[in-house]
């Protein structure tokens, strides 16, 4: 067995490889030890989904919904109290009370106008582009594997498809430093959809693999209800977006309408 991304021997490789991250709520996408070599596996977690979890706009998503990370911990946000006083919101993970701690001043503050003015300053910004779009080359070449790991030497094809190389290199290396992708949003993120039983639950996370008629493969997921989409053969996005104007702007996700009505 050879690693899918060093292409290195992997045979004696031990973790398995979250698809999307467990700190983004994924428990259930997994490949199995050795499709992701250890030596990616850690890498991929220290260099791209770190960073990723850890921009601002992920962190503050990650708090209000809720989602530990693997140690079962919850990220703290930065605020300011009317509007001069430095203070972190906090929330425990089995009450989901938020708590907010404040510096001196600020507790002093608080003590003398009991009301006042939160702000969550800077909890929108996104990961880099470099980041995200790492993140997403990643998650796709692994999805690949997930939906070919049944079939004899589907892995391995996917290891020796040269046309694969230069997201492989972009994932595993970050070059080429430009790779565009799209992103908008679907439905909003604490947005719940019926089950096959009728049950209400929130989405996770959600992706699929489209194949466009110009024979273009792209990698689309949504995590809580943000669409990324990315092009497994180039740096290059026009086709996904002409995909979409072809298809009255229905997510590939959700091709024939928009998402379930709540």
């Amino acid at each position: 067995m050879r690693c899918l991304f060093c292409k290195k021997d992997s045979s004696g490789s031990k973790s398995a490889e979250h698809i999307i991250p467990e700190s983004l709520g994924n428990t259930k996408q997994l490949l199995p030890p050795g499709i992701v070599c250890d030596a990616c596996n850690n890498y991929f977690s220290r260099e791209i989904e770190k960073p990723f979890l850890e921009a601002p706009a992920i962190a503050a998503l990650r708090f209000h919904q809720t989602i530990p990370s693997k140690r079962g911990r919850l990220p703290s946000i930065p605020a300011i109290l009317d509007p001069e006083f430095p203070a972190t919101l906090h929330k425990d993970l089995k009450t989901r009370i938020t708590l907010l701690s404040l510096e001196p001043k600020g507790v002093q503050h608080l003590l003398r106008s009991p009301r006042g003015t939160l702000w969550l300053p800077g909890t929108d910004v996104p990961p880099p582009d470099l980041v995200v779009s790492r993140f997403l080359a990643k998650a796709g070449l692994e999805a690949m594997a997930q939906r070919l790991q049944a079939f004899p030497q589907g892995v391995a094809y996917l290891v020796d498809e040269a046309q694969l190389d230069p997201i492989r290199r972009h994932a595993r290396e970050g070059y080429p430093k430009f790779w565009p992708y799209n992103v908008r949003r679907i439905y909003e993120a604490d947005r719940h959809f019926p089950d096959e039983t009728g049950k209400e639950v929130q989405t996770l996370h959600e992706y699929d693999i489209l194949r466009t008629t110009s024979n273009e493969w792209y990698f689309v997921v949504a995590i809580f209800g943000l669409e990324l989409a990315i092009n497994y053969g180039g740096p290059e996005i026009e086709g996904y977006h002409l995909w979409l104007q072809a298809h009255a702007g229905n997510s590939p996700l959700y091709p024939a309408s928009s998402p379930p009505p709540r």
